[in-house]
């Protein structure tokens, strides 16, 4: 998922697309209180900007529709990410870091952790750290459980507490379409108020031809964290009902610990054309449509000069460290 560079000023750009569940089993949960987790994650076209410019100290500017929803301290993802960064390969360098924050917070796609890769991702080439995959994965693993695979941002099969990561059945290319009522919902939280038995292991097959297809497949697994997020965030009914009443839907369905439904589309034309259609229906709401599935989202290329921005009136910047 790599960016540009923007001209002349060293701007090092990635992409933080939002991660969705298609399924998500809870199969268990350690002795140490994180659950064991099995699914299928795919990457949409919505997306977060990051930028990383050199610089003699770390720090963060942030802009963007949902940037006021986010962490301002040390906590911040970006920032911790870029720490661990820099102790893990004992750099010294400082960097100018951006983040266009589009994608709601607290919404069950991964946006922190999408953020978090992605300055990983960025430092690792504006530092000439030569770091591969699985070492950023490693990196990445104390960060949150959802970070190692936004490392990739690629569709994959996980599980573990996230850490155990392996190629996604071949998937076809197919319609998304995102809905989010405005509402936070923290994942400790749902996670709390999970009850029940566990799920089991998934059986999947090797790969699907066509959306319809896999949707039939995927309508026999569920969300494992789905009942708990409808007591917590009773809105997520008419979310889900919503998008599930589209036409052309294949299937409906949380994503992570939600509120964020999602649905399944034959292609980018149908679900562009069920995201009109709800957005009228409510008007208050976030809705993006996009396409998924095989190569979809990695052929995207972030424009350069967003991650890089120098901070104006609506920006604010924080967590600055020497």
């Amino acid at each position: 998922m790599n960016g540009g560079t923007a001209d002349g000023n060293s701007c090092v750009v990635e992409l933080a697309p939002a991660k969705v569940n298609l399924f998500l089993h809870v199969l268990g949960r350690r002795g140490d209180g994180f659950h064991l987790l099995d699914s299928l994650v795919v990457f949409a076209e919505a997306a977060d900007v990051v930028g990383a410019e050199p610089d003699e100290r770390l720090s963060l500017a942030i802009s963007g529709p949902f940037a006021s929803g986010l962490e301002t301290g040390d906590g911040n993802l970006v920032l911790r990410a870029a720490r661990a960064a820099a102790q893990a390969t004992g750099t010294t360098a400082g960097a100018r870091l951006t983040l266009d924050k589009r994608l709601p917070v607290a919404s069950g796609i991964g946006g922190g952790s999408a953020d978090a890769a992605a300055t990983l991702r960025a430092l690792n080439r504006l530092w000439g750290l030569r770091l591969d995959e699985a070492r950023l994965a490693a990196i990445a693993l104390p960060l949150g459980a959802d970070v190692p695979v936004c490392v990739a941002s690629r569709p994959a099969r996980m599980g573990g507490i996230g850490d155990v990561l392996a190629p996604a059945p071949l998937l076809p290319r197919f319609g998304l379409v995102l809905a989010n009522p405005g509402l936070p919902l923290a994942t400790p939280a749902v996670f709390a108020a999970r009850t029940g038995p566990f799920d089991t292991l998934a059986d999947l097959p090797a790969g699907w031809e066509t959306p319809q297809a896999m949707a039939r497949d995927l309508a026999r697994l569920r969300n494992g964290l789905e009942a708990a997020a409808r007591a917590l965030c009773p809105p997520l009914d008419i979310v889900l009902d919503s998008l599930a009443a589209l036409p052309g839907a294949l299937l409906a369905r949380l994503s992570g610990s939600g509120p964020t439904g999602f649905a399944l589309f034959a292609g980018a034309e149908e679900a562009d054309d069920a995201a009109r259609l709800l957005r009228r229906q409510h008007p208050d709401w976030w809705i993006v449509a996009g396409e998924a599935g095989g190569q979809a989202v990695e052929s995207k290329k972030p424009s350069a000069g967003r991650g890089c921005q120098r901070l104006g009136m609506s920006e604010r910047r924080i967590g600055a460290t020497e």
